[in-house]
């Protein structure tokens, strides 16, 4: 049977290969985008090219190395689209990634988009946090590298410039007027004027101007100690103080007073760091790290990253620094590229395009300072990856360290396999159990299970835990599957009492058991090994008592979830079944038709005659799904 599949694959893949070379005969000498796609013609990568031609064949010839062979491996099929220049093929290739979300392009998702601090346009504006930029003609100024630093500078500014801070303006004022920060616009007039310069001050300072404000701090605070204020000459003092431990991690200072970003990246074991340098006002005020895998070539897939990255920017610098690319910059010649290579991006090519796109200069400097800063960059990023593979390798040390010391503690020679389980229930309603699997300590996803309890009825959690156990092995005996060299219960005595009975007595098998302890605020306390089971002792700082929280958290997370889905699905069903004229039949036919019970809630009485429900009975549905919720 295997034979027999294999050969169909195989078949497949011929009759693929051909397709796609008989497309690679027909390819234009242009610019373009190329779409790749798998078995299931699911878009899977998006690439840019000057010369489509030269770009999408090299795929398919030469070789390749391990990341780029994993991606050739899934194509099957692809698509392109003939763009007028270049600069056409960046911004289509920028669109279609978003709306196609590729697994092997790079991708800056939208839980990952930065914060910004804006401004917002209102009578009375407000300073906020954000990640969202929307074109509502409020400023933006960031992004900074991550939320508290963002926040950070955000309650710097809310000391130092009295705009409101509520949400809705209120019926009288707060406490933020009494401590001098707010203008109180919810009693008194406030010219547009006076707002007119603190967002001029604001914008001076997130701009990089603000040595500037120091020195009018400076000047106010001397005023007020001469006119013996020296309460207002101590809050002066300590906003001067909080401008300096925000600015305190500058770097760089250049001659000019530009606002630019430099951008560097390093590539190593399939894995690209792209660090970017904020320069603002000649300094450099924050910077930022992007860790990712990359399956295309380095530069064509950096630039992708800087194009995604800009396409929602609302706070453009003045200048944008790139690095050349690794052939560029071993290369002396005037042919930098070689014949293989000859269409993927060169560095002046991907600067004039970006720079023709976004409307500011984009340059790759080639000597003095700026080159330095862009080898600054750089630097950043190599030592960013190589710290990132430093700590996993010293993670998945202490990891397997962890295991073989709790295996030792236990009487364990060699742990490497660990199945823990864990039931769940409210009162004995919609009873689940679920397992999951640590090998080596780490957490193995694909091996977890999850369990609806058959033969229990209410909250018992000795019969759960013997069901559960059993169905379990009598498959791992069946189907001869790896077995576990420890197993892990919730609970003490009794659940490791259960486990050990089922497993000797009904099937004949001595696999350790252990059982995890919770004190009363729900969190790991004891470990238990035994039967009887017996207190074993870890401290509460070593990493093998940290590896059975890690096991609890999940195995408890998984269960929890699982029964939460369970728990929705009677909530439906019990609401529906309570409807007069829907049995079984009907609620599959609307669940499916439908695809929720608010979508049923929200249909009109039309809606339900495709499923032959007379108008009678549909008004009863939508009526008693609303009065559920009212």
């Amino acid at each position: 049977m295997k034979d027999e599949f294999s050969d169909k694959t195989i078949n497949e893949q011929d009759k693929a290969m051909e397709n796609i070379r008989n497309k690679l005969a027909l390819l234009p000498d242009l610019p373009g985008c190329y779409l790749m796609k798998n078995t299931d013609g699911k878009i899977i990568y998006v690439g840019k090219a000057k010369v489509l031609k030269n770009r999408v064949r090299s795929y398919f010839t030469g070789s390749h190395d391990g990341k780029t062979q994993r991606l050739v491996a899934d194509i099957r099929d692809f698509e392109y689209i003939v763009t007028g220049s270049n600069i056409e093929a960046l911004i289509l290739e920028c669109n279609l990634i978003k709306t196609h979300q590729p697994r092997y392009n790079v991708l800056l998702k939208d839980d990952k988009t930065f914060p910004y601090i804006k401004i917002t346009n209102e009578t009375h504006p407000r300073l906020e946090v954000t990640r969202r930029v929307l074109k509502d003609k409020a400023k933006y100024f960031g992004p900074y590298p991550n939320a508290y630093a963002a926040q950070q500078t955000k309650k710097l500014l809310d000391r130092m410039y009295p705009l409101r801070k509520c949400g809705v303006m209120p019926k009288e004022v707060c406490l933020y007027f009494h401590m001098g920060q707010c203008l109180a616009p919810c009693e008194k007039e406030v010219q547009q004027s006076e707002y007119d310069r603190i967002t001029h001050e604001i914008t001076s300072f997130l701009s990089g101007g603000h040595e500037e404000i120091k020195k009018e701090l400076q000047r106010k605070m001397e005023e007020a100690a001469e006119e013996l204020y020296f309460e207002r000459a101590k809050e002066l003092r300590d906003q001067i103080m909080n401008i300096d431990a925000i600015m305190e991690k500058q770097k760089i200072t250049t001659a000019d007073a530009r606002d630019r970003d430099v951008l560097g990246f390093a590539v190593d074991k399939g894995w690209m760091c792209v660090q970017i340098l904020y320069m603002r006002q000649g300094k450099m005020v924050q910077r930022h790290a992007s860790a990712f895998p990359f399956y295309g070539e380095a530069y064509s897939d950096f630039m992708t990253f800087v194009t995604q990255y800009y396409s929602d920017n609302p706070a453009l610098p003045q200048e944008i620094l790139l690095p050349e690319t690794a052939k560029e910059a071993e290369s002396t010649s005037e042919s930098k590229l070689d014949a293989e290579g000859a269409d993927i991006l060169d560095a002046a090519g991907a600067a004039a395009s970006l720079q023709e796109w976004l409307g500011i200069k984009v340059l790759v400097p080639q000597r003095g300072m700026k080159r330095q800063m862009v080898g600054m960059a750089i630097e950043n990023a190599k030592v960013s990856l190589d710290e990132k593979f430093r700590l996993i390798e010293r993670d998945e040390e202490r990891t397997f360290k962890a295991a073989s010391n709790l295996g030792q503690s236990i009487g364990i020679e060699h742990l490497h396999r660990i199945e823990a389980f864990d039931n769940s229930n409210i009162q004995g309603t919609n009873p689940v159990s679920a397992m999951v699997v640590f090998i080596d300590g780490k957490p193995d996803k694909k091996e977890y299970r999850k369990y609806k309890v058959r033969s229990v009825q209410g909250p018992d959690d000795y019969g759960t835990m013997r069901e559960v156990i059993r169905r379990r092995y009598e498959r791992v005996l069946k189907e001869n599957l790896e077995m576990p060299d420890l197993i892990v219960v919730d609970g003490g005595k009794g659940q490791i009492s259960a486990a050990v009975d089922v497993l000797e007595n009904e099937l004949g098998l001595f696999i350790p058991v252990c059982g995890l302890v919770k004190d009363v605020k729900h969190r790991t306390a004891q470990l238990m090994v035994g039967d009887p089971a017996e207190p074993v002792n870890l401290p509460r700082d070593s990493q093998e008592f940290y590896l059975l929280q890690r096991i609890q958290d999940e195995v408890h997370r998984f269960a929890i979830t699982f029964h939460r889905e369970q728990r929705g699905k009677s909530m439906v069903v019990s609401k529906l079944d309570s409807i007069p004229g829907i049995g079984e039949k009907r609620r599959k036919l609307l669940l499916k038709h439908f695809g929720s019970l608010k979508k049923i809630k929200e249909a009109s009485i039309d809606d339900f005659r495709p499923l032959s429900i007379g108008d009678k009975l549909a008004k009863q549905i939508i009526a008693a799904l609303q009065d559920e919720e009212s």
